[in-house]
């Protein structure tokens, strides 16, 4: 079983900086894929960014090239590096992993429990 646990969270100005953590259990992580997700509230969830099994990345146009996803498999964890925030960036980040993230229903995936991003103008 997998456990995702996210940090990295907090209040920050637009144009700031900051950098979340995903650590999951397990030796499993360097096999499966990882990915971050945001939830506004009254929006849906929208993937933010994903590194598959073969180190493959994706991300979504209103994030590219402000926003990189890394992971260390020494350590079990991954990252979201986030430049030149936005107001609009604003949500509850979760950590999401599975076997086959992207191809499989979201509904499927092992969850992390979120961690609150906010910007202010």
């Amino acid at each position: 079983q997998v456990r995702l646990v996210e940090s990295g969270g907090g209040l920050v100005q637009a144009g700031g900086s900051l950098r979340l953590s995903c650590a999951a259990s397990g030796s499993i992580f360097s096999i499966i894929g990882m990915g971050w997700y945001r939830q506004a509230p009254g929006k849906q969830r929208e993937l933010v960014a994903a590194i598959t099994r073969g180190t493959s990345t994706n991300y979504s146009d209103s994030v590219k090239g402000r926003f990189t996803i890394s992971r260390d498999n020494a350590k079990n964890t991954v990252y979201l590096q986030m430049n030149s925030l936005k107001p609009e960036d604003t949500a509850v980040y979760y950590c999401a992993a599975d076997p086959l993230l992207l191809v499989r229903p979201a509904e499927l995936y092992y969850w992390g429990q979120g961690t609150q991003v906010t910007v202010s103008s």
